[in-house]
């Protein structure tokens, strides 16, 4: 039971990448989730998250404008569009669901209690 991402590699800054992360072995329907990243060194740290009722969408400062989260239950899937890329946006990029609303939880610290079905990553690297 958890999330497998897709999507990552090596593009250059300002290019863009299309990250996707497949519920297997439950309903995604049920659940607000949320894009994670962390960087080597760093804490991880939380990027967008939607929810599954209204579909209502949180993003972290730094994403506005460039990152936009979407998801479609029927292929148990949740989608991150990344542009205007930058090297600080190199990461591993993982999904996870959400034990409480989408908000802005998600530009504090992230518990990991708080958060369940964690994926193995996918690695985003931006470089020229």
């Amino acid at each position: 039971v958890q999330f497998v991402e897709s999507g990552g590699g090596l593009v250059q800054p300002g290019g863009s990448l299309s990250l996707s992360c497949v519920a297997s072995g439950f309903t995604l329907d049920y659940y607000a989730v949320g894009w994670f990243r962390q960087a080597p060194g760093k804490e991880r740290e939380g990027v967008s998250c939607i929810n599954n009722i209204d579909g209502g969408t949180y993003y972290v400062d730094s994403m506005k404008g460039r990152f936009t989260i979407s998801r479609d239950n029927a292929k148990k899937t949740v989608y991150l569009q990344m542009n205007s890329l930058k090297p600080e946006d190199t990461a591993v990029y993982y999904c996870a669901v959400l034990t409480s609303p989408c908000g802005s939880k998600l530009s504090g610290t992230i518990y990991y209690y708080e958060y369940d079905y964690w994926g193995q990553g996918t690695q985003v690297t931006v470089s020229s």
